[in-house]
C-alpha cells in the first residue's frame, strides 16, 4: 500500500460509521466522473433533451441496421472503463 493510500486508511478509520460512509460515497462518485470524463460524447447524457435526441438516433440505427451485437457493445464499454 502506498503512503497516500495509508494515510488515507488512516483518516477513515478514525471516522465515525456516518462519516466514514459519506466519505466512501464521495470516492465511489470520484471514481464515476473519472470514467464519465473519459467516456466519448456520444454516451453521456446531459440532460432530458439530450437523452430523447439519443433515444432517436439509436431508435434510426437500429432501422437502418447500423447496430452492432451485444458482445461488441460490451467489449466498447469495458475499453472505456479500463482506459
Amino acid at each position: 500500500m502506498t503512503v497516500k493510500k495509508q494515510e488515507l486508511y488512516n483518516i477513515i478509520d478514525t471516522l465515525p460509521e456516518e462519516l466514514s460512509s459519506k466519505v466512501i460515497d464521495y470516492i465511489e462518485y470520484l471514481k464515476f466522473t473519472a470514467v464519465t470524463n473519459q467516456a466519448p460524447e456520444s454516451v453521456i447524457v446531459k440532460d432530458e433533451d439530450d437523452l430523447i435526441e439519443k433515444l432517436k438516433e439509436g431508435i434510426e440505427a437500429t432501422e437502418n441496421g447500423e447496430v452492432c451485437s451485444l458482445e461488441e457493445a460490451f467489449n466498447e464499454i469495458e475499453k472505456i472503463l479500463v482506459s
